[in-house]
């Protein structure tokens, strides 16, 4: 088997550009609330449930809980509104990947920590409809985020792709890649168009480091 049934792609930082928004958006709603972090902070959380992040960013307290709902609550509202503001752009290449890939007769899914509505504004922003990707999984589709294994097998269940070795997860974060390790998909492979660096993508599991996902076509050759 050249090449794979699926692929699964993050979307903030892997096809679309990170420009700051998510980061920005996070440290907004905290504060908000009285609750400051630090980069080292935010950078462990990039690619997890945006509301899941939340709660590990905040200190352990009898309110805890409410006070992550509400924060929660802020960073959907600062982002959303960061994103109108800013606008949303593609990575390079992007569109004509998920073109390739599905000439190629590959399923494509996008899977990401944002929950239905911010999914939906990114999407609509994008021009990303039903003829440009075949899945589109959020992380309120399931009860665990990454590093889980969940959001993958849900796009798995939605595009008919029975086995895992028929997989490839693509992301721009450590939990991205944690997350096909689990799922133990046969191609796991690491962008360096978004959050985490090279020397952070080499310590998680992973079978390829890319740029950006614009390369991925030279790991599967043409029919």
């Amino acid at each position: 088997m050249n090449k794979p049934r699926l692929v699964v792609f993050d979307m903030d930082g892997t096809t679309v550009k990170d420009n700051g928004q998510v980061a920005a958006a996070f440290t907004a709603a905290l504060a908000e609330h009285d609750v400051e972090i630090t980069s080292e902070q935010l950078s462990s959380v990039r690619g997890s449930s945006k509301r899941e992040a939340v709660l590990r960013l905040i200190p352990e307290g009898p309110e805890r809980t409410c006070l992550a709902e509400a924060a929660y609550t802020s960073f959907r509202e600062h982002l959303m509104q960061r994103f109108r503001a800013m606008g949303v752009e593609p990575v390079d290449g992007a569109a004509k990947v998920f073109q390739w890939l599905r000439a190629e007769g590959v399923r494509v899914a996008l899977n990401t920590g944002f929950d239905r509505a911010v999914t939906e504004l990114l999407l609509t922003a994008l021009n990303w409809k039903e003829e440009v990707v075949d899945a589109v999984i959020c992380g309120d589709d399931v009860r665990q985020g990454r590093p889980a294994p969940y959001l993958i097998f849900h796009a798995m269940e939605a595009t008919e792709t029975t086995s895992v070795l028929q997989v490839a997860n693509v992301g721009d974060t450590i939990l991205d890649l944690k997350a096909g390790h689990n799922a133990c998909v046969r191609w796991n492979v690491g962008v360096l168009s978004g959050a985490h660096d090279r020397q952070l993508l080499e310590q998680a599991p992973h079978t390829h480091l890319l740029e950006s996902i614009a390369e991925l076509p030279r790991l599967w050759p043409a029919a």
